[in-house]
């Protein structure tokens, strides 16, 4: 089944407002077991582990992209050239909406939800072996609009989260 995807905002707030104010929501959370795959929508809540990532997340670890984020938008456009994509076929851990993740600088702080904090480590990244999902999808977005972030504190993360830019 394909991943539908509205326009439709938690909080009572029209789409609009998040894209003016830089705020955004989490469309989905999404794990795998090893990196360079496709990861899986999860039901949330899911827990982020400061310093480390998402829970039983191949991704996760004590380094610097414990933490990939990726926009829905992207995922459409790509949709729009023909591929079969969804969240996590990119392997991103959290598909966002209403903020341009590549404009974002790195040491950029995201706030997600009620407490969790992450510092942007790493825009986009060198596809250096055509993963997988390069290989499956034909492309690759992730590494030019794909992010990577280090939690600098954990929580409970759930889809229709907002996310904000810290100042």
């Amino acid at each position: 089944m394909a991943f539908k995807y509205e326009k439709i905002v938690p909080w009572g707030r029209s789409y609009d407002e998040y894209i003016d104010k830089m705020m955004g929501y989490v469309v989905s959370v999404n794990i795998s077991k090893d990196k360079g795959e496709k990861k899986t929508p999860i039901d949330s809540p899911w827990k982020v582990i400061k310093d480390f990532g998402l829970f039983e997340d191949g991704h996760s670890g004590k380094w610097h992209r414990q933490v990939s984020l990726l926009a829905i938008e992207e995922i459409e456009k790509a949709r729009g050239l023909g591929a079969n994509v969804s969240c996590g076929d990119f392997a991103e851990n959290i598909t966002t909406s209403g903020i341009c993740l590549s404009s974002l600088k790195i040491g950029t702080k995201l706030k997600i939800g009620d407490g969790i904090i992450l510092e942007v480590s790493q825009i986009g990244k060198a596809c250096h072996t055509k993963c997988a999902i390069y290989s499956e999808v034909g492309n690759c977005i992730m590494p030019k609009k794909g992010i990577f972030a280090k939690v600098l504190e954990g929580g409970e993360i759930n889809k229709g989260d907002k996310i904000e830019i810290c100042d």
